[in-house]
């Protein structure tokens, strides 16, 4: 590999807001475009703003079936196809549903491209994320599996381990598939329990296949589980597995709808908690791979209050800066937002609730739901990773 960077890029084409099911649908696209603006508006050293890659239906077809991507193409011609989840209420067919969900993909695989390559040591896809799209259908508002393709890029192109770390509300089920009997690949999703959310899956005991027991991870949270108690989740089965795996390079899924204030999941994390997450992954990546981090965007359906700034807040981090979460945001990108949207605007960095947590080597209570959940994780996937559970 060439010699890396050290500067951080973000994806961006003005055509990946195109990803659009139309009026009404949790996924707006105008998401994308503010937390970009918002990246602008900040003028954080050390980011530089690269295009997407090109991807054709070869590269699509390393991890989707081709008989799948004919029937997302069939969509933009307005075909419905339920067996391939196309056309349904979670994912309209629209006229560019191909290209556009192509083009996503294409955004991710250009930030692994760049960490990999050498170009730069970090990398963000705030379009990338599409963590629910599986090898024969698209689900969840996902068409294309953007991490997925990137994985298998890496792999096919040195990597021998890549570490995948989903912080989505929703369990990464669509890269578990794609990865579950691959042990070069190691799938942690901190979730909440499918109990309660969508897709209904991830729960400890889902391992991996027979030739890579241990290589996917679970974590199953409790419905309203508050931000101090989802990181404290997040480091106590992220830390030891990422060290003990070693990866060439770390991905990472930064979905925003862990927030209190989303439509759609019952978690309650701050935004301050998921930017400390995001912290924790860079600290990770540098510590255990070798410095070499892609971050993408995810779910997040507060669009105007929550997603710019979790996504901004990721991309300063990514580069080295730590937000200051009492800082007030620029005033233009506010005035902005409310000019063009009639909605207010966040004034600050944060929620005021601050970002720590009590790490779980302080100790273990069972009375505690969530490090009952934690420690069901513990104790089936450690050992087969060579990690006492008890630590």
């Amino acid at each position: 590999m060439a010699q890396r960077g050290a500067q951080t890029a973000f994806v961006w084409s003005d055509d990946l807001p195109r990803y659009d099911f139309g009026p009404g649908h949790p996924m707006a696209p105008i998401r994308l475009s503010l937390t970009r603006d918002l990246v602008r508006a900040l003028e954080i050293p050390g980011v530089t703003e690269v295009g997407v890659a090109a991807v054709d239906d070869a590269r699509l077809a390393t991890v989707h079936a081709p008989a799948f991507i004919q029937a997302v193409r069939a969509g933009a011609l307005g075909v419905t196809n339920e067996r391939f989840g196309v056309g349904t209420e979670e994912n309209p067919v629209f006229p560019e549903i191909h290209v556009a969900a192509r083009r996503i993909v294409g955004s991710t695989l250009e930030a692994a491209q760049q960490v990999w390559t050498g170009a730069n040591s970090h990398a963000v896809s705030i379009a990338g994320g599409m963590h629910h799209a599986m090898p024969d259908r698209a689900s969840g508002f996902c068409v294309y599996n953007d991490v997925g393709v990137s994985i298998q890029w890496l792999l096919e192109n040195g990597a021998n381990r890549v570490a995948y770390v989903d912080l989505d509300a929703h369990h990464g089920d669509g890269v578990q598939t794609m990865f579950w009997d691959d042990p070069r690949v190691l799938t942690i999703s901190i979730h909440e329990s499918g109990v309660t959310l969508f897709p209904g899956t991830g729960f400890p005991g889902d391992l991996g296949g027979p030739n890579a027991l241990g290589s996917a991870v679970n974590v199953a949270l409790p419905a309203r589980t508050g931000g101090a108690a989802w990181l404290r989740a997040v480091e106590a089965i992220t830390v030891p597995l990422v060290a003990e795996f070693a990866p060439d390079v770390l991905v990472s899924q930064h979905g925003a709808d862990s927030h209190g204030n989303d439509q759609l999941t019952n978690l309650r994390v701050s935004v301050d908690h998921q930017l400390a997450a995001a912290r924790l992954m860079r600290d990770l990546a540098r510590e255990y791979a070798g410095d070499r981090w892609v971050a993408t965007g995810g779910g997040g359906y507060t669009v105007v209050e929550v997603v710019p700034r979790v996504w901004a807040g990721l991309t300063a981090i990514s580069a080295g800066m730590d937000p200051d979460l009492g800082a007030e945001l620029p005033q233009a990108w506010r005035r902005d937002v409310e000019s063009s949207l009639r909605l207010p605007a966040p004034q600050f960095w944060g929620d005021g609730t601050g970002g720590s947590f009590t790490p779980f080597a302080s100790g273990y209570d069972p009375a505690d739901d969530v490090d009952r959940a934690i420690m069901a994780t513990r104790t089936a996937v450690f050992p087969l990773n060579g990690i006492d559970p008890q630590y």
